[in-house]
């Protein structure tokens, strides 16, 4: 399976997935990166794996929807099975979605805390136990189809970056593991439905 990955910052879930894609009996293969800025580590992640990488800046288009349309064809030129949005920080449109399947992880238990402030959002309302989303993107702000959860506990003592950063570990490792299911196993959407294999 073809992967196009789509970063704004760091690109650890990159570097978990161009981990994982090292082992061929993985089913999936890391064809691009793209982001949505300048020298961000995510390319930097892509440049020292030899990847071909490729930036769209939203100030360098006259309008989102001029922007999406560029986005979607940087990414058709890589012409690929999966999009995966890795701490991609822009919402792409229906239009963009109708051309590739796109799957994107946050760091909550949807349909809990959508949104940017996820562990945030959490630690505010005292729940016990949080987690990361894997999900099949849809027009909506962290609304798809759920591909895969893992929970996280809170503890007493989180800070929002504590908290996050441990459901950063889990949030890669159920990235990994899912999209690699879906390489080998295949899978499809049927309404809110998600079956692997």
């Amino acid at each position: 399976m073809r992967l196009v990955v789509l970063v704004s910052g760091s690109g650890t879930n990159l570097q978990a997935l161009l981990d994982a894609c090292a082992d061929p009996a993985y089913g999936a293969v890391v064809v691009a990166v793209g982001a949505d800025r300048d020298g961000i580590e995510g390319l930097a992640r892509a440049e020292r794996s030899g990847l071909p990488m490729f930036v769209c800046r939203l100030a360098d288009h006259p309008s989102r929807e001029d922007w999406d349309r560029a986005l979607a064809d940087a990414v058709a030129e890589h012409d690929p099975d999966l999009v995966v949005l890795a701490g991609f920080m822009k919402l792409v449109s229906e239009e963009f979605l109708d051309r590739f399947p796109t799957v994107n992880t946050h760091p909550a238990l949807c349909p809990a805390f959508p949104g940017t402030n996820g562990p945030g959002d959490a630690l505010a309302y005292g729940v016990k136990v949080t987690g990361a989303t894997l999900f099949v993107v849809d027009g909506g702000v962290d609304t798809g189809p759920i591909l895969a959860q893992v929970a996280v506990p809170v503890e007493a003592d989180d800070t929002v970056e504590v908290l996050h950063e441990r459901i950063k570990v889990s949030e890669r490792a159920m990235l990994v593991e899912t999209v690699g299911r879906m390489a080998r196993e295949g899978w499809s959407v049927d309404g809110r439905s998600v079956r692997i294999g």
